[in-house]
C-alpha cells in the first residue's frame, strides 16, 4: 500500500536520520552564520572604502586591489563549488585562504553566500574570519603608513566642516 497524502513518511522513533548530502562522519560542520552578518560586514567595508576614496584617505589602487582580488576569490570559490558538485579535484582550502588574505575576502563573502559554499565547516570559517580581521588591520596600517594628507593635516575634519 502506498502512503496517501495524510500518511507520514517519517522514520520510526529513535532511528537516526541520514546525514544531508553525504556528509562524512567526524566533519566539523555546524550551522552557518546568519547571511546578514556577511552582508553587513561587506556593506560596512564597502561604505568605509567608498568614504575613504571620496575623502582622499584611501588610495585608488588599494580599492582597485580589493576589487581585483575579490574577482579572483569569486572565481576560485565558484571553481571549488563546481568541483565539489562533480566530485572532481578541489581547490585547496589553503589557496582559498591565501586569496582571502590577499584582499579577496569581500569577493569570498559574496561567493560564499551566492554559491552557499564553505559556510558550514567550522575550521574553515574560523580561518576565513581571521584573514578578514588581519586583512582589514593591514589595510588600515597601509593607509596610515602612507601618511595620506587627509589623515596627517586634519584634512578630514576640514572637509567635514569641523
Amino acid at each position: 500500500m502506498r502512503p496517501g497524502p495524510t500518511t507520514s513518511r517519517r522514520a520510526p522513533r529513535g532511528a537516526t536520520r541520514p546525514s544531508s548530502r553525504g556528509a562524512k562522519p567526524g566533519r566539523d560542520l555546524s550551522r552557518p552564520l546568519p547571511a546578514a552578518l556577511s552582508w553587513g560586514v561587506l556593506s560596512a567595508f564597502a561604505a568605509a572604502l567608498a568614504l575613504g576614496l571620496i575623502l582622499d584617505v584611501v588610495p585608488w589602487w588599494l580599492a582597485a586591489w580589493y576589487g581585483a582580488a575579490s574577482l579572483v576569490a569569486v572565481a576560485a570559490y565558484g571553481a571549488d563549488k563546481a568541483a565539489a558538485r562533480r566530485a572532481a579535484p578541489r581547490v585547496a582550502e589553503q589557496t582559498l585562504h591565501l586569496v582571502d588574505a590577499a584582499g579577496g575576502w569581500p569577493g569570498a563573502l559574496v561567493a560564499q553566500q551566492l554559491f552557499r559554499h564553505k559556510t558550514r565547516k567550522r575550521s574553515f570559517r574560523r580561518a576565513f574570519w581571521a584573514t578578514v580581521v588581519v586583512n582589514v588591520l593591514l589595510g588600515v596600517g597601509v593607509v596610515a603608513l602612507l601618511g595620506s594628507p587627509a589623515l596627517v593635516s586634519g584634512g578630514i575634519t576640514d572637509r567635514l566642516g569641523g
